[in-house]
């Protein structure tokens, strides 16, 4: 699995017009190929930063999402923005879920 995070700094007087943007992203009727999950974030500190997280089977799709218009009308709020988009390309070789927390706080209990 690829995540792709994309942290944005947005001007204040543009938030408004940013956040409608990325929900009008949210809403394209066609779901990307190879797309497993898209999601917008708000800072709960700072309300003129937003993190977009996606995550792709594979490279290969991440790419295919990076030349699209998607990504293209993304990249168009430059101007919007207070700094540069910072992009974060994470690759996971291995996922663990909560049974790990729970044998790990089980061990840990044992041990005492």
């Amino acid at each position: 699995m690829i995540t792709l995070r994309t942290c944005m700094n947005v001007l204040p007087e543009k938030q408004k017009e940013v956040l409608l943007t990325l929900l009008a992203l949210l809403q394209l009727p066609e779901k990307e190929t190879g797309c497993l999950s898209f999601g917008v974030f708000s800072d709960i500190e700072d309300e003129n930063v937003f993190s977009l997280i996606s995550e792709w089977e594979t490279r290969q799709y991440l790419d295919q999402h990076i030349r699209s218009n998607r990504f293209s009308i993304l990249l168009g709020t430059k101007s919007l923005l207070s700094e540069p988009l910072q992009i974060q390309i994470l690759t996971c070789l291995d996922s663990e879920g909560i049974d790990m927390s729970h044998d790990l706080r089980k061990k840990i209990r044992a041990d005492r």
